[in-house]
């Protein structure tokens, strides 16, 4: 069984949702990111999502997107991520890219997919692969048991909604508010309706990110969804990589898994 899914059979014989941490791949540099990613594990962290840095971030606010330029100018290269991570000490956490389909079309679908999987990843977020293109990606991700993560946004309309809902494996990307990755104050009250209109489009676990960042945002989610991304509060406080840095984010992630 695919960790993913082996993952999300277990949270729910539990009861509990899972806590999935974002991290660019490379910023400060990779090593920091190994450490990062770890401590993250030993802190209550259920999945890790790590981003592969491009040049033209897909909906990336300025945190993430600057973590992608910072990664990029001190030469994080997609078969370093791989090397990286094929010695990451955690491999009971489930391992998920989030990735341009640039970067894949440049490996070749079939290479980066066998890659990913080699070095310890279970799945990939492919943002900027339209849902009517995305029908070859997903037949070769099937025949390897990779799952291939699809993305909704409020702004989605409801027919082709249902339609990316069916065809997500692994779990459904919710996209949380229309507009860029960013910490918030608060997440708009309408997420909630379109998580429970979602609830009844697909099987597979409902997962929320953008905006996601305090324990509050966790606490409102809990009880509608099967598990929360956290990506730019990490990300900007991992920006040195120093001590204070690792504390800081610790203590971040024992906050928001609290929380849940």
């Amino acid at each position: 069984m695919n960790p993913i899914d082996a993952l999300f059979q277990r949270l729910r014989t539990q009861g509990r949702k899972a806590f999935m941490p974002f991290l660019t791949a490379g910023d400060p540099d990779l090593a920091a990111t190994s450490r990062f990613a770890a401590a993250l594990a030993e802190c209550g962290a259920d999945l890790l999502e790590i981003g592969f840095p491009y040049s033209d971030p897909i909906a990336d606010g300025p945190v993430i997107q600057a973590s992608y330029t910072r990664a990029l100018e001190r030469g994080a290269r997609v078969e370093d991520i791989f090397e990286t991570f094929s010695r990451f000490p955690v491999h009971n956490i489930p391992l998920v890219a989030m990735a341009s389909y640039s970067l894949i079309h440049r490996l070749g679908a079939e290479a980066f997919l066998d890659r990913a999987a080699q070095s310890g990843f279970s799945g990939a977020i492919v943002p900027d692969l339209p849902f009517e293109e995305s029908e070859t990606l997903s037949r070769l991700a099937a025949a390897r048991d990779f799952k291939l993560i699809h993305l909704v946004a409020p702004t989605t309309p409801r027919e082709r909604a249902r339609a990316i809902a069916q065809r997500s494996t692994g779990f459904l990307y919710c996209v949380s508010v229309a507009g860029i990755t960013g910490e918030r104050d608060r997440l708009p009250t309408e997420l909630l309706d379109q998580l429970a209109w979602l609830r009844g489009q697909t099987d597979v676990p409902l997962c929320v990110g953008f905006g996601v960042s305090k324990p509050e945002h966790v606490r409102t989610l809990r009880d509608v969804a099967d598990g929360v991304i956290v990506g730019s509060a990490f990300v900007r406080l991992m920006a040195n990589g120093d001590p204070q840095s690792l504390d800081a984010v610790k203590s971040l992630a024992r906050s928001l898994v609290e929380a849940l």
